[in-house]
């Protein structure tokens, strides 16, 4: 009987510290005081909110993660939302924050209502891209099933389309210019916004395919 307690009140413990250990950070919940709780805007587990714009963070490489808040912090990336809270996060809260968002499952698709036709096209697009407008397969940098390469290229599968949209417009009209080697300016500038929409919700809808089939 001794044996069974004793056995029963380590196995209570060890569930109670991988509990605790999986416990998200405070800057993810509760926010620092000067910045907004993360999951306010992009939930605990890094799935975003598409109706309202912000972006799933869930398995982005923690070092682009960092590297996104340090431009905020510096202005060379920019976002009326964003740029108060970066500035307001600390190196800790910047470090916690894209580890636990690195360590969440990739984001579900949801279904899509585009066009069959549409999400063809942004399948081309990502698959073969359209060298003749020196547009490159989007899985070129971003690897198979758009899964990403850490650290400069993100995943861009199960992205929300919105969010998606308006980064792909924003580096053609040149409001975003943090991209390595201004890759995707050269990129966003040769789609048409067809081709921008299109391979947006072609994206969204692969989710975490990659993930499951592994």
């Amino acid at each position: 009987m001794r044996s069974f307690v004793s056995h029963t009140f380590t196995a209570v413990v060890v569930m109670a510290a991988s509990s605790a250990a999986a416990a998200p950070p405070s800057i993810i919940t509760q926010g620092n005081g000067a910045a907004l709780a993360c999951a306010s805007c992009h939930g605990v587990d890094g799935a975003g909110n598409a109706p309202s714009g912000f972006p799933a963070l869930a398995q982005l490489p923690p070092a682009y993660f960092a590297k996104q808040i340090a431009d905020f912090k510096a202005g060379t990336r920019t976002h009326p939302v964003m740029t108060p809270i970066a500035q307001a996060m600390s190196v800790e809260d910047a470090e916690s924050s894209a580890r636990h968002y690195a360590s969440q499952p990739h984001p579900k698709a949801g279904a899509s209502t585009a066009d069959p036709a549409v999400i063809a096209r942004g399948r081309n697009l990502a698959i073969n891209g359209a060298w003749g407008r020196q547009v490159p397969p989007c899985f070129k940098c971003h690897a198979a099933d758009g899964l990403g390469v850490a650290p400069a290229f993100p995943p861009i599968a199960g992205q929300h389309a919105t969010y998606t949209v308006s980064q792909l417009q924003a580096w053609k009209t040149g409001a975003r210019t943090n991209d390595p080697q201004t890759l995707m300016k050269v990129v966003a500038e040769n789609l048409s916004e067809e081709d921008i929409h299109a391979v947006a919700e072609y994206l969204a809808t692969l989710g975490n395919r990659g993930k499951e089939n592994e």
